[in-house]
């Protein structure tokens, strides 16, 4: 029994050494294996973000197509450049209730602390993209702004439903007690900063190091 014990022992201690050398862990008293190099270090673009001489046409274009990603568009003022006039760009999204932790395939809100707050508060986010025309080329802003709504009574309350407010607020209600609270307005509680780089990202990927599509000539 012992040398057929023994034998089980040393099949198992080897199992584990050749699974030890799979996942590359190092074992007790040798030199630690080479892992690899270190995974590169994100370096955050700035905001605003300077953009050399590039197409007019195409830097819209291009603005549109990233945040078409993450927002539905409101309004467009293209950028404009000549030798004359200096039109800067504008665009702005329509605001948006933000997506929660369940519903991770949308877009519109950074993941982590800005998706959590989105799931427990009702939350908007609006886009607004400015490219600056100046002497070397564009200036690009990207500002996602969040609002908070503003209600009347927590939803599923059991106290306050159908008490008067005293805090100057007009609401008017038909003296029923009511399930669903009423939206006052909305009010803003700061900027969604990662969700700001991720654009800017999108819109410096796309235009840099690429060439433009080249217009055709009219004969």
């Amino acid at each position: 029994m012992r040398p057929l014990l023994a034998v089980r022992w040393f099949t198992l201690l080897m199992l584990c050494c050749a699974g030890c050398h799979h996942w590359n862990w190092p074992a007790v008293g040798l030199p630690p294996m080479n892992l690899g190099p270190p995974p590169p270090i994100e370096v955050p673009v700035s905001n605003p973000a300077n953009v050399g001489e590039v197409d007019p046409d195409f830097l819209w274009r291009m603005v549109v197509d990233t945040v078409d990603d993450h927002f539905r568009i409101d309004t467009e003022q293209p950028v404009r450049r000549d030798n004359v006039n200096w039109l800067e760009g504008r665009l702005t999204t329509f605001p948006e209730i933000s997506g929660t932790s369940f519903e991770p395939w949308r877009r519109d809100a950074a993941m982590g602390f800005e998706r959590l707050q989105s799931t427990f508060q009702t939350v908007r986010r609006t886009a607004t993209v400015r490219v600056i025309p100046d002497p070397t080329g564009y200036q690009i802003s990207v500002e996602v702004i969040k609002e908070q709504e503003d209600v009347d009574q927590s939803q599923y309350a059991a106290a306050g439903a159908a008490a008067q407010r005293h805090d100057g607020t007009i609401v008017r209600n038909e003296n029923q007690i009511r399930q669903l609270p009423i939206t006052l307005g909305w009010y803003e509680i700061g900027r969604d900063r990662i969700l700001e780089q991720r654009i800017m990202e999108g819109i410096l990927g796309r235009v840099s190091n690429v060439e433009p599509p080249r217009r055709k000539l009219l004969h």
